[in-house]
C-alpha cells in the first residue's frame, strides 16, 4: 500500500463539518474492532462504556494560539499571514516562518499594517520568515490575531471558536491546528472516565499546518515528513509503564498523541523513568508495526494525508476504506468539527 492513490476517497462537500456540534461530547463516534471487522455506531458521550478499569488515555494538551493575522499593504491590498512556527531571534522577539497570501506582491523589507497599530515586516521572502518590528509575537497574535480555522471551514472565526477550536485541556500554547480527537471530550466526561477507573496522561505536541498538507509524491515512501517537537513528561512515562505491566490498554487520544507515543516507544518501556523531549519525523505509514499504542480516538481525515496513513496503518486500509464509506453512507461529519472514530 504505498501508491499514493490508494489514500484517495470521494466526499460530498456537505459532509465537511462547518461548525462544531451543539455539545462537545454528543458528536457521533463510530467503533471499529480491528480483530472482528466490525463497525458499531454510538455516541461520543457514551465512550465510558466502551473503555475499561485501567485503561489509560494519553491527551496531547497543545493549545492553540491566533496565529492568523489579517493586515494590508501600504498601497491598500489585503494581505493574510499565518504565523507557523518561531525560527530566530529569542525565546520573547523571534522571526516566525509564516503562510503569507498573496506573497508574490510582497518586497522583501516590505512592511504589513495589522489590527491595532501593529507591523509585520516580511524579512525574507523565498523562506517566508517576518518579523514584527521589536514587539514579541505572542503579544501580536493575542491583541491583533484569531485562530486559524482550518481552510475547508468556509467561514470567519465566531465567537464560539475561541472555545470550540481548544480542547478542555489545553494548556501548552503553541499550535496552529487543534488536535480535533480531543474536541469531543468535556470536563463531565473526564470526571466520568476517572471514577469508571480509566486514567488519563498528557503529552505536548505542537500541531503544526504540515500535518493537514496533502502528501504528492506518488509512491508514499518518498515522502519527508515535516518536524515536529514533542515532550512526554515524567508522570506520563510512569503511567505508561504501569499500564503496560497490568495489561491495561493504552489509547492515543489523536494522531499525534499515537505519533509521538511511537516515536518515543523505547524511552517509555525501559530506562529511566524521565521526561522525554526532541523534535521528530517519524512517518507512520503501513506496514508500520505499533508498540505503544493498543487504541486509538481519531477524527476522520482528508484523503492523501499522513494522517490518514497513519490510521490506515494502525487499522489497516481495507478497514479504514469501508469505515470511511460506512460513516459518509450514514452522514456523519468530516473533519476537524465532525465525528469521531474509536479504533479497538
Amino acid at each position: 500500500m504505498h501508491r499514493l492513490t490508494d489514500y484517495d476517497y470521494e466526499l460530498p462537500g456537505e459532509l465537511i463539518a462547518q461548525v462544531p456540534s451543539e455539545r462537545r461530547d454528543h458528536s457521533r463516534l463510530l467503533v471499529l474492532d480491528r480483530q472482528s471487522g466490525t463497525l458499531r455506531d454510538e455516541l461520543f458521550y457514551h465512550i465510558a462504556g466502551l473503555l475499561g478499569s485501567g485503561d489509560l488515555l494519553v491527551f496531547n494538551d497543545t493549545k492553540v494560539v491566533p496565529a492568523r493575522l489579517l493586515g494590508r499593504r501600504a498601497t491598500g491590498g489585503a494581505v493574510e499571514i499565518l504565523l507557523l512556527e518561531p525560527v530566530s531571534g529569542g525565546e520573547k522577539k523571534p522571526a516566525y516562518k509564516a503562510l503569507i497570501k498573496p506573497l508574490g506582491r510582497l518586497k522583501e523589507g516590505e512592511k504589513i499594517l495589522l489590527k491595532k497599530g501593529f507591523v509585520c515586516r516580511l524579512l525574507d521572502a523565498k523562506n517566508r520568515i517576518v518579523d514584527f518590528d521589536g514587539v514579541p509575537a505572542p503579544t501580536v497574535m493575542k491583541k491583533a490575531g484569531c485562530l486559524p480555522l482550518p481552510p475547508y471551514v468556509r467561514r470567519s472565526p465566531g465567537r464560539q471558536d475561541s472555545a470550540r477550536y481548544q480542547t478542555v485541556y489545553a494548556r501548552h500554547p503553541g499550535a496552529v491546528a487543534a488536535p480535533t480527537a480531543g474536541l469531543h471530550f468535556t470536563r463531565p466526561l473526564l470526571s466520568a472516565l476517572k471514577a469508571k477507573g480509566v486514567r488519563a496522561a498528557f503529552l505536548t505536541l505542537h500541531v503544526g499546518y504540515g500535518t493537514f498538507s496533502p502528501v504528492r509524491c506518488g509512491d508514499i515512501r518518498q515522502h519527508r515528513m515535516h518536524e515536529e517537537y514533542f515532550r512526554i513528561p515524567e508522570e506520563t512515562v510512569r503511567a505508561f509503564r504501569e499500564t503496560k505491566k497490568s495489561s491495561g490498554r493504552v489509547i492515543a487520544v489523536g494522531t499525534t498523541a499515537a505519533k509521538a507515543l511511537e516515536d518515543a516507544f523505547c524511552e517509555l518501556q525501559k530506562g529511566p523513568v524521565a521526561e522525554i523531549s526532541r523534535s521528530s519525523r517519524l512517518f507512520i505509514h503501513p506496514p508500520f508495526r505499533f508498540r505503544a499504542v493498543d487504541a486509538m480516538i481519531t477524527n476522520f481525515h482528508l484523503p492523501r494525508t499522513s494522517l490518514l496513513m497513519l490510521v490506515g496503518a494502525f487499522a489497516g486500509n481495507d478497514l479504514i476504506r469501508r469505515a470511511y464509506e460506512h460513516a459518509a453512507a450514514r452522514k456523519y461529519r468530516f473533519y476537524s468539527y465532525g465525528d469521531a472514530m474509536l479504533i479497538v
